[in-house]
């Protein structure tokens, strides 16, 4: 009996390590201006997995917002600055890797994208752990036509009548990568952007975060709230 026992937990073991992942998986930001939830992409698999990994790491408690500028976006996701001193720029922290460049027509930079910092490298290739979630503003088809000029990047109609209605990026376009979106909370991406910082975009008051990664069971209830 002990041994049909012991068989029985091995069995329940080896299932649940090979148990496939949600269908979409989502991850939890919070900070002092409130929390946003954010699906991850599938169609964006190397960047998901690797959110979710340093989010299950704890890599991202603690980190700052350490970059906002109002009707464009936030940023964070800076090692460097875990406990940094008021005033030091920030922005140069990494986790020694890259993750290259998954572009899809589909995903695009709308207001609530979660998005990929990235410096001037000739592939785009994204920062291993720095990231952004867009905020942005509404564009006029006039506008739009810079934004194509400048990110030589053609925004198709369906696209412009999304940043037309509900705003965003567009001049980020086809140069970083989108890997997820703000499913709820995105009011807390509207604070935060609102508040008050220094000559490098640095909030004068420190914006730290927290990041979890949401159970199976959490994932697959938003799935079906979300009809997907």
């Amino acid at each position: 009996m002990k041994k049909l026992f012991t068989l029985f937990l091995l069995l329940i073991t080896v299932s649940a390590a090979f148990a496939k992942p949600p269908k979409n998986q989502y991850v939890r930001i919070k900070t002092t201006y409130g929390e946003v939830i954010i699906r991850l992409y599938n169609e964006t698999p190397q960047h998901r997995d690797n959110f979710i990994k340093l989010a299950k790491k704890g890599f991202y408690n603690g980190t700052l917002f350490h970059r906002v500028i109002q009707d464009f976006m936030i940023q964070g996701g800076d090692p460097d600055s875990k406990n940094a001193k008021p005033g030091i720029e920030l922005g140069n922290g990494d986790v020694g890797y890259t993750i290259p460049a998954e572009f899809r027509d589909s995903l695009f930079h709308k207001r609530g994208v979660l998005a990929a910092a990235r410096d001037d490298n000739p592939k785009k290739a994204s920062s291993g752990c720095q990231f952004y979630i867009v905020e942005g503003k509404r564009f006029t088809d006039s506008l739009l036509n810079k934004a194509e000029k400048r990110s030589g990047h053609k925004i198709p109609e369906w696209q412009r009548v999304v940043y037309r209605s509900v705003g965003g990026a567009p001049h980020l376009d086809g140069n970083y990568t989108v890997y997820g979106e703000v499913v709820a909370g995105i009011d807390m991406v509207d604070l935060v952007a609102a508040v008050k910082k220094d000559k490098n975009d640095r909030p004068l008051l420190d914006v730290p975060m927290t990041v979890e990664v949401l159970s199976k069971k959490e994932c697959k209830q938003l799935n079906k709230i979300l009809n997907l």
